[in-house]
């Protein structure tokens, strides 16, 4: 029989822990619940880009669109947890727990918060036809027209349904809204005059807003944004109004804690990039604060943002089985 000595245990804990340091040593799918070429998507392929480089991996993002994003959340939350399938959603993984009725995953349970990524601020837009002037004549538009006014979103808990949702309560106005499937379809809908407004990211909306393609009338934001000087927040018109679609990195529960603390490593030096800071401005997409780049500071931001959002969801009684 042969006895193992000290020096070969300490030669395989060696070889152990290189192993496991070694990852990634194969492609790494990023799940984004979300069409390819959405406001998610836009920030998760420069994510995805520049955390690969951190970690001199290769991160390729891999679109599981669906059901307000649920589809492609419970894909993660069933899959091995070997840091090889992550996810990268947005505020919809706070609210899914109060819209859905049969939700197969705990937000909460079944994934490990990596870190925040962004917060996208949101713009309110309407049709090139829409005649009011601004944001308070808008706001008292709607109040008065409000069986005639149809408002867009991409489909039951995305973020511009969220913001529609909570643009209605803050009005106490409700409008007919009218959900896509997708941000595409949305927008294509708005710019063709088939619908009146949509309440969506600054990572969808920039371009055609700067290209003068949409009326833009606010923006959710607590402050002015650097991209829209002339955009008056929301909260302006409508007291206490904020809103922003954060973004977190995800993993499997049973991912191990080594692989969780080389990837919070990688997603805190890849949020540093020059080059990825520069797109997010470009975007108007802001960095979310240090103290919740790492999956502490996530997890707490997550559980704040889920009973922050049970209460104006149970109060619209909106609800997709």
């Amino acid at each position: 029989m042969r006895v193992l000595t000290r020096v070969t245990i300490a030669t395989l804990a060696a070889i152990a822990a290189a192993a496991s340091f070694a990852y990634p040593d194969k492609p790494v799918s990023v799940v984004v619940p979300f069409a390819a070429g959405g406001p998610t998507d836009v920030v998760a392929r420069s994510l995805s880009q520049v955390l690969g480089a951190q970690l001199k991996g290769s991160f390729v993002v891999e679109n599981v669109g669906g059901a307000g994003g649920t589809i492609g959340a419970g894909k993660v939350a069933r899959a091995a947890g070997d840091g090889y399938t992550l996810l990268f959603h947005h505020i919809g993984m706070s609210t899914a727990p109060s819209l859905y009725r049969k939700l197969d995953f705990k937000p909460t349970e079944d994934l490990i918060p990596i870190g925040a990524v962004v917060d996208v601020p949101m713009t309110l837009i309407a049709k090139p036809q829409m005649g009011a002037a601004n944001a308070k004549d808008l706001i008292a538009y709607i109040k008065a027209n409000k069986d005639k006014i149809n408002l867009a979103n991409a489909g039951i808990g995305s973020a511009s349904h969220l913001c529609g949702l909570l643009l209605q309560s803050a009005m106490k106005t409700e409008v007919t809204t009218v959900p896509f499937q997708g941000t595409g379809p949305a927008m294509t809908a708005l710019l063709g005059g088939q619908v009146d407004l949509m309440c969506d990211q600054t990572t969808n909306t920039t371009g055609q807003i700067k290209g003068g393609k949409v009326k833009a009338y606010a923006v959710t934001s607590k402050g002015k944004l650097a991209n829209f000087p002339e955009l008056p927040t929301l909260g302006a018109e409508l007291p206490g109004f904020e809103v922003g679609v954060w973004h977190v990195l995800y993993a499997p529960k049973n991912t191990p804690a080594d692989v969780v603390k080389k990837l919070e490593a990688g997603l805190q030096a890849a949020i540093k990039d020059p080059g990825f800071v520069t797109k997010m401005k470009e975007l108007g997409a802001e960095i979310m604060p240090v103290e919740k780049q790492n999956s502490a500071g996530a997890k707490a931001h997550l559980a704040g943002e889920i009973a922050k959002w049970a209460p104006i969801i149970q109060a619209a009684k909106i609800y997709a089985d």
